[in-house]
């Protein structure tokens, strides 16, 4: 004869170590009959696993993060731009810091009012991306020798590897991995290039 099946509903508690003991109460044997010794001891085992069943869904639960280096200590995003209403009025967020990693978007050479600045001039363009990145990581505390990735879309391959020299004043100790895109046309016309970086604040 066997035990008495324990049921307990909520299928986020499915597949937690706790089932293993619940579950034995449905198997385990019977040596004594319906003595109390048997009794007692499949009680024990069923609160056993009850117990880790509960211990394991609190301390589990999605979307919570412990403190960290940053001092954030709810895992809350922290979001940043460089250029308020270029950002609104094109609709994305310059930057957001999550722990200790930061995204920013793809940075393009506009003025402030969203206006692509130095058509035609890539050189001048890198410039303007450059500084506006280096100025993204400097809120964070970081500079560019924190960027882990780097992407660049561009519309003219060549232009772009004649005066990706322009990296090298910010770049002094390594170069992030990424890759170099050539698109047919980025979301704003004429604007030559688009550069998108991640972080990792030390």
């Amino acid at each position: 004869m066997t035990g008495p099946i324990l049921i307990v509903f909520g299928p986020k508690l499915i597949g937690t170590p706790g089932w293993f003991f619940v579950g034995l109460t449905r198997f385990f044997p019977e040596p004594f009959s319906e003595t109390g010794t048997y009794l007692k001891m499949k009680t024990i085992i069923a609160w056993v696993g009850m117990a880790l069943i509960l211990l394991t869904h609190s301390t589990c639960q999605p979307g919570k993060a412990g403190p960290d280096d940053s001092g954030n200590t709810n895992g809350a995003a922290e979001y940043f731009n460089l250029h308020p209403n270029q950002q609104k009025g094109y609709g994305y967020t310059r930057a957001v810091r999550i722990g200790n990693t930061i995204r920013i978007s793809g940075a393009v050479s506009l003025d402030d009012q969203g206006n692509p600045t130095s058509v035609g001039d890539m050189e001048s363009q890198l410039k303007t991306i450059y500084g506006d990145l280096h100025q993204t990581l400097r809120h964070f505390g970081c500079t560019f020798d924190d960027v882990v990735v780097e992407h660049i879309y561009t519309t003219n391959m060549n232009l772009l590897k004649q005066y990706a020299g322009e990296r090298a004043r910010y770049y002094k100790t390594r170069y992030p991995l990424g890759s170099w895109l050539e698109v047919k046309q980025l979301a704003i016309p004429d604007v030559l290039v688009e550069i998108e970086l991640e972080a990792e604040k030390r």
